[in-house]
Formats: structure tokens, sequence, C-alpha cells
């Protein structure tokens, strides 16, 4: 219960890593808003759905936040927004907007009390990932150290965790969750 009396809001919670992130909360005890949206392969709706939704939400938060002065900002990045992808660069480069986005508001609100940090998952399995052909599925395999994919609940536990007090005196940072893939 590391997060009981906390409030969070989980944006595209209805599916994999989202899902496991909201399931997780509310194991841990905090009280969870979902928001969640249908994916499409645009430009502009990817860049809305990765990185003007975590704009909005935020600064729909960040207010009350600053003015409690308390609070955790959590989003979920990639590793290709650390490492790029080839035939994903409206994904890849919304992600990486999504890094800087997390350092620099982490710096504007450190001073009061308010944490940002970002998650960049690897190879997860979700309904995304399994979409993968199989040939494709086995070379990015050969790529990540620990040699399997990660969980949706590997990604929702780093999430908690960064929620919860025990991750006070973090705040800034990209932590990967990837198996050793972008090491």
């Amino acid at each position: 219960m590391m997060l009981k009396g906390k409030r969070a809001i989980v944006t595209g919670g209805s599916r994999g890593i989202g899902n496991a992130i909201v399931r997780e909360f509310l194991l841990n005890g905090a009280t969870v808003y979902c928001i969640s949206r249908t994916p499409t392969a645009d430009w502009e709706e990817v860049m809305r759905a990765n990185l003007t939704s975590a704009f909005l939400a935020s600064r729909a938060v960040a207010r009350t936040m600053v003015k409690q002065r308390s609070g955790v900002i959590i989003n979920i990045s990639s590793v290709s927004g650390i490492m790029g992808n080839a035939g994903q660069v409206n994904y890849s480069a919304s992600k990486a907007g999504l890094i800087g986005f997390s350092k620099s508001l982490a710096r504007e609100v450190a001073s009061r009390g308010v944490r940002v940090n970002a998650i960049a998952p690897g190879f997860i399995e979700t309904d995304m990932t399994k979409a993968i052909p199989e040939k494709a599925r086995e070379a990015l395999m050969a790529q990540i150290p620990l040699a399997r994919a990660g969980t949706p609940g590997n990604v929702a536990s780093l999430a908690a965790y960064l929620a919860s007090d025990a991750a006070a005196y973090i705040t800034g940072q990209v932590i990967p969750v990837d198996g050793g893939l972008s090491m």
C-alpha cells in the first residue's frame, strides 16, 4: 500500500502498459483516473497521443501540485525515444520529445516539491508488440541482453515505486525498462 492516499492520472490506461500501471497503482492503494483513446499512425495523431496529451495532463495537475508543494508526474516514453527506430520516425520523435518535456518540467517544478520522471520501456509484451512478425521479433530478441521480452507489470512496478515516497529523491530521470536493449 505504498501509494495509499495518493491520486494518479494514467493516460492510455485501457490496454498494455497503461492498464498494468492502473492495476499496480490500485493494488498499492492509489485512487486512479484513467484516460484512453484509439491509436492511429498519422503524424499529428501520434504527436497528440504521445506528447501533447502529456503536456495537457501535466498542465492540468501541475498548478495544484505546485500549490500543495508535492506531487509526482511520470511520463511513459520509450527506448525508441532514446535510440530511434527505423520505420517509426513519428513514434520515436514523439517519445524523444516526451523525454525533453519531462526533463524540462522537472527543472521547472522541482523547487516546489514536484517530481517528474520518464520511464522508457523497451520490448514489452503488449497487443502492440504481438503484431510484430516472427522474423522481426527474433531479430529484436537477439539485441536484448536479457534475451526476453518484458511484461507490462515490469513497467508498472517501476511506476509505482517512482510515485511512492521511497523515490522522493528521484526527479528528471529517464529510466529504461528494456532488458538492457538501450545500454
